[in-house]
């Protein structure tokens, strides 16, 4: 261990200036699940509060694994929310690819104005991943077809293989498996998902060609001690696993270095209290509800406020091919608490940093 793991990092930290708001372009998250049924109804509106679009995982049961399925999932998120938030927020679509992916889909993924990309989840790697790629050079012909189209590619980047230490499978992944998928198709366009290690900083800020990473707000502000601090913190507990601090300091350098290939994605995964405190605990934090305020802490923190914006509202648009917002929204300086849980219909949802106090707060679109 060392010195600076010695206690996790806590979300709370001096102000570093005198700020009292900051008015945003309309934010985009990059990275989200929304589920399905009641707990959609549940968790979309805190999204659609928040960020204009978002870019949906397929990790439903079934996978979304077509565009029809898409589209129809799309509806589903629109008919959870409010008529006045549903008009103003965009569900953009991604498509679950599986070893049967064809190249017909991938030409229907590109004709759609509402699917932008397929997710690679390595089989067994995260939740509902079972149906996941296992063989990556199967599907060399529908990664050519992906790149002739200009079908972005989101990569959950970890190895599976139960030797593999947990804490060593994202640079695993890079080693054994992005870099030799991106020699065999360098034209390729790809985001590395919740990016969580100094490894994947330093290839995605080096490498040549289209390539770009999401970075999540707990891996920017925890470290892997918040998982033991006092006790074992379910709450705490996603894959990709929270890391070192060396890594957790890589991804803050990264996220404020003003760099497009880093943006928001907020990789919020909500799960039952049921379903986290439970003898196999599932992965995912609930970031969404205060997803700009806990971006917002970090940047302060680093006192990196004036690049924020462009983390949050501009490099994922300009890398996706799409015209950043018009819209603007505004955070004030003021001490909250992040309530404990967060209670609806018959779901109980723990909200990352519950119970600590963010010092900026959502305060709407202007």
């Amino acid at each position: 261990m060392t010195p600076n793991e010695s206690n996790s990092k806590p979300a709370l930290q001096a102000r570093t200036d005198n700020k009292t708001s900051l008015q945003l372009r309309e934010p985009d998250d990059w990275h989200l699940h929304l589920r399905d049924g009641a707990m959609l109804q549940a968790v979309a509106p805190y999204s659609a509060a928040q960020v204009g679009r978002a870019l949906v995982m397929p990790n439903l049961q079934p996978p979304v694994v077509s565009v029809a399925m898409a589209e129809a999932y799309r509806e589903r998120i629109l008919g959870a929310l409010k008529a006045e938030q549903a008009s103003g927020f965009n569900p953009c679509m991604t498509l679950y690819l599986t070893d049967k992916t064809s190249r017909e889909e991938i030409d229907r993924a590109a004709d759609s104005p509402h699917v932008l990309a397929f997710k690679l989840y390595p089989a067994g790697a995260t939740t509902h991943s079972d149906a996941g790629v296992t063989n990556l050079e199967a599907l060399d012909p529908v990664f050519e077809r992906m790149a002739k189209k200009s079908v972005v590619l989101c990569v959950h980047g970890e190895v599976t293989a139960a030797e593999v230490d947990v804490f060593d499978r994202e640079a695993r992944f890079i080693e054994e498996r992005l870099i030799p998928l991106r020699q065999r198709h360098p034209e390729l366009r790809i985001v590395f998902e919740h990016a969580t290690t100094r490894e994947a900083v330093d290839y995605v800020r080096e490498s040549d060609g289209a390539i770009a990473a999401t970075i999540t707000p707990q891996h920017l502000l925890y470290n892997r001690n918040a998982l033991f601090r006092g006790g074992l913190r379910p709450h705490y507990y996603c894959l990709p696993i929270l890391k070192r601090e060396p890594h957790r300091q890589a991804l803050v350098a990264a996220a404020i270095s003003g760099s497009p290939r880093f943006f928001m994605g907020t990789d919020s995964a909500p799960h039952d209290q049921s379903l986290k405190e439970a003898d196999c605990g599932c992965a995912g934090c609930f970031s969404a509800a205060f997803a700009l305020e806990l971006y917002a802490q970090v940047f302060d923190e680093a006192r990196a406020l004036p690049r924020l914006e462009d983390f949050v509202s501009g490099f994922g648009a300009d890398f996706y091919g799409l015209p950043r917002a018009s819209g603007r929204v505004e955070l004030v300086r003021q001490d909250h608490v992040v309530p404990e849980r967060i209670r609806h219909e018959g779901h109980t949802l723990i909200p990352l940093a519950a119970g600590q106090t963010l010092r900026w707060k959502f305060a709407g679109r202007i």
